[in-house]
């Protein structure tokens, strides 16, 4: 187990501790989430490098609108049970 000291201003402090992030178990949960998302965009860069190098046409925005909206379509008839 670690132990760490930080350095914030009082006000922030204050909003901190009132909304409980102030707790080990929460600082632990926002350093955990934030490597994830760290991570995920380390991710998501590296795949875009990839793309690029390909040279992979990029998808019109009206065809990844009706991709999204197909797959919402399809999420919501799963759900239903049709």
């Amino acid at each position: 187990m670690t132990t760490i000291e930080i350095r914030i201003s009082d006000a922030t402090a204050k909003a901190a501790r009132e909304a409980g992030l102030l707790a080990p178990e929460a600082l632990e949960r926002l350093l955990t989430d934030a490597l994830a998302r760290r991570d995920a965009a380390d991710s998501l860069l590296a795949i875009a490098d990839h793309v690029a190098s390909a040279r992979i046409a990029p998808v019109p925005m009206d065809e990844i609108v009706a991709e999204v909206r197909a797959a919402r379509a399809e999420r919501r008839h799963r759900a239903r049970g049709d």
